[in-house]
C-alpha cells in the first residue's frame, strides 16, 4: 500500500490509528513528523513572545497623545487665535505636511540639521516641514497672481529639537501662523502684526508678555562695525541669539573660540548687545555716528521710528522692548523680527535636581528640567524669500512680514493655570432616559432613539444609554459622568400622554421634580432652559 505523509495526516482519528496499527513504516513516519510540527510550534510560540517582549508600546520621543480635557482646552486656543486672525481680515490656506528637501534647503541657518528628511520613495527627495514660513513662500511663487493677501495658517510642523514636554517644546507641534504680503507702505503692515501678537496673547489670558523687537539692518550695521567679516555674520548672529539663554561671557566664548572672532571684535558687540529700551534707545543709538554712518544700520533705525509712531497708535507701545540682543536664527528674515516672552520663558533660575553641568548632550533625552518656555510667539519680515523660488520677474519681489504662535508652548503655560477639572470633554447637553416598571416595561429604546434625533435636529447635543433596559441609577450615573446639564426623561406613563419630563441637573440638594412638557414643544422649552443656564454661568 502506498500513502504519502499528507494523506495520512488528512486522515480522521481513526481511520488513522487503524493504518498506522497495520503499518509500522507508516506509523513510525506519522510519529516522527508529529513530532516536528510540536517542535515547530514551539518555536513559533517562542519567537512571537520573544517578538512581543521586544516591542515597546509608545510614542516616539518629542511626540505625545492628546485625549478629553487636554483637546478642549487646545481647541479653545486654535478658536481664539483664529477669530482674531478673521478679525484682521485673515484668509486661510493650506500646504502638504512635506516639501522638496531643496525647497527647504539654505533657509534655516544652523537649525538646518533639525529638519527631518524622508527616505526616497520614488525619485524625489523630501523633508517633513520645518515652518509655515518658507511652504507659503514658496505657495506666493506658485501662485504670482497673488500680489496681495493677508492669510492664516494652522499646522502640525516637525523638528528634531532636544525635547522639553513639560515646557511645550516638542518635536511635533503646531504653528498658528499670519501673515501680510505685498507692497504697502513702509512699517504699516509690520505694526499691525505686532498688535495681532498682542491681541492674540491678551485674549488667551495671558498678560505679563513682552515683545522684544530688533531690526536685522540695525543688527547687520553692528556687525559691520564691530568688525564681523560679511561672510560670518549669520554665524554670529545664531551666537547672539543664544543671549536669553547663556549668559553673555558663554555666548563669547562661542564667537571667539568656535566661530574664530577677534576677541576685540566680540566686545565691542557685546556693548551693544546689552542694550534694551524703548524710543529712548533709539535716540541713544541716532548719537552713534560710527553706527549711523552704516547704510544698513541708519535705514534700520529709520525704519524703528516710523514703526514706533504706529506701535503708540496701536496702544501696544508697553508692552515693546527694543531689544538688541534679539536676533532670530533663521536666515530669510530682512527687517524687524520679534519674540513675545514672559517669565517662564528664560530658563530656571532654582538648581536643578542635576548639576547643570550634566544638562543632556544626547538629542532624544528630555530637557525639562534645564530649560524655559522660551517664546511663545516670533516672525519678523523676510521680502527675499518669495523671490528665491520665483521663475516669474512678476513675483520676484514680494515682501512679507508676519507671526507664529507656538500652541504647545502656550497650552504649557494655560494649563499650568487651569483647573482642568472643570473642563467638560465633550459639549453633550441633554441626556435622554427611560424610567418605568412592570412586565410590559420595554425600556423605551426606539421612544429614546426618537427623542434624541428630535433634539439632534433641533441643534442639541444629547445623549442615551445604549442599553435596552436600564436602570434609572445607570443612567443619572451616565449622565453625571459627562456633565450634561439637563435629563429628558420618558416616562411609562407620561409619555403614552404626549408629554416627557425635563430635567435640570448637578443641583443636589436643590433638585426638584422637573417640569412635564408636550413632545411637540421638547425642542424650544430644552433651547430657553440652556440658554438660561449659560446665562447663570
Amino acid at each position: 500500500m502506498k500513502i504519502s505523509y499528507r494523506q495520512v495526516i488528512s486522515l480522521t482519528g481513526a481511520v488513522r490509528l487503524n493504518i498506522c496499527s497495520s503499518h509500522p513504516l507508516v506509523a513510525t513516519v506519522f510519529k516522527q513528523y508529529s513530532t516536528r510540527a510540536v517542535v515547530r510550534a514551539k518555536m513559533a510560540r517562542k519567537e512571537r513572545k520573544e517578538i512581543t517582549q521586544q516591542f515597546t508600546l509608545k510614542t516616539p520621543k518629542g511626540t505625545k497623545d492628546w485625549a478629553d480635557r487636554d483637546m478642549v482646552l487646545r481647541s479653545r486656543i486654535f478658536d481664539t487665535i483664529t477669530s482674531v486672525f478673521k478679525r484682521h481680515g485673515g484668509v486661510t490656506i493650506d500646504t502638504p505636511v512635506f516639501e522638496l528637501r531643496e525647497i527647504l534647503a539654505g533657509k534655516y541657518g544652523e537649525d538646518s540639521k533639525l529638519i527631518y528628511d524622508l527616505q526616497d520613495q520614488g525619485g524625489e527627495l523630501c523633508s517633513l516641514r520645518y515652518d509655515l514660513t518658507v511652504p507659503f513662500a514658496r505657495f506666493l511663487a506658485m501662485n504670482p497672481t497673488i500680489q496681495q493677501i493677508k492669510r492664516y495658517h494652522l499646522a502640525k510642523v516637525y523638528r528634531r529639537d532636544q525635547p522639553a514636554m513639560t515646557k511645550g517644546r516638542m518635536r511635533e507641534f503646531y504653528q498658528c501662523d499670519f501673515d501680510i504680503a505685498g507692497q504697502y507702505e513702509s512699517m504699516i503692515p509690520d505694526s499691525e502684526v505686532l498688535c495681532i501678537a498682542a491681541e492674540g496673547l491678551t485674549a488667551l489670558g495671558i498678560e505679563d508678555f513682552v515683545i522684544k523687537l530688533n531690526h536685522r539692518k540695525i543688527l547687520d550695521g553692528i556687525f559691520a562695525v564691530c568688525g564681523v567679516p560679511l561672510g560670518e555674520v549669520r554665524k554670529i548672529s545664531s551666537a547672539v541669539d543664544k543671549l536669553d539663554k547663556m549668559p553673555w561671557e558663554d555666548v563669547k566664548k562661542e564667537m571667539t573660540e568656535e566661530k574664530n572672532l577677534p576677541v576685540e571684535a566680540a566686545d565691542k558687540i557685546g556693548e551693544y548687545v546689552k542694550l534694551k529700551g524703548g524710543v529712548d534707545l533709539l535716540e541713544l543709538l541716532k548719537q552713534d555716528d560710527e553706527l549711523m554712518s552704516n547704510e544698513s544700520a541708519a535705514a534700520g533705525i529709520k525704519d524703528m521710528e516710523v514703526l514706533f509712531s504706529y506701535i503708540a497708535a496701536f496702544g501696544i507701545e508697553e508692552k515693546v522692548s527694543f531689544d538688541l540682543s534679539l536676533a532670530r536664527g533663521l536666515d530669510y528674515y530682512t527687517g524687524i523680527i520679534y519674540e513675545c516672552v514672559i517669565s517662564a520663558s528664560a530658563p530656571p533660575s532654582e538648581k536643578p535636581t542635576k548639576d547643570k553641568s550634566q544638562k543632556p548632550t544626547d538629542m532624544d533625552e528630555d530637557v525639562s528640567e534645564y530649560v524655559g518656555v522660551g517664546s511663545i510667539a516670533a516672525g519678523g519680515r523676510y521680502d527675499e524669500l518669495v523671490g528665491m523660488f520665483s521663475q516669474s520677474k512678476k513675483s520676484s519681489v514680494m515682501p512679507c512680514v508676519g507671526i507664529s504662535f507656538g500652541v504647545e508652548r502656550i497650552f504649557s503655560i494655560i494649563k499650568a493655570k487651569e483647573d482642568m477639572s472643570k473642563i467638560r470633554a465633550n459639549e453633550t447637553e441633554v441626556y435622554v432616559m427611560a424610567f418605568g416598571g412592570g412586565k410590559e416595561w420595554t425600556g423605551f429604546l426606539a421612544e429614546r432613539l426618537k427623542v434624541s434625533k428630535q433634539l439632534w435636529e433641533g441643534g442639541i447635543s444629547a445623549e442615551f444609554l445604549y442599553k435596552s433596559k436600564p436602570k434609572p441609577r445607570q443612567q443619572f450615573d451616565a449622565a453625571d459622568k459627562i456633565g450634561a446639564p439637563v435629563a429628558v426623561i420618558l416616562g411609562q406613563e407620561e409619555y403614552e400622554q404626549g408629554k416627557v419630563k425635563v430635567k435640570e441637573l448637578g443641583l443636589g440638594e436643590n433638585a426638584d421634580e422637573g417640569k412635564d412638557v408636550e413632545i411637540e414643544k421638547l425642542v424650544d422649552h430644552v433651547r430657553r432652559l440652556l440658554l438660561t443656564l449659560k446665562q447663570q454661568s
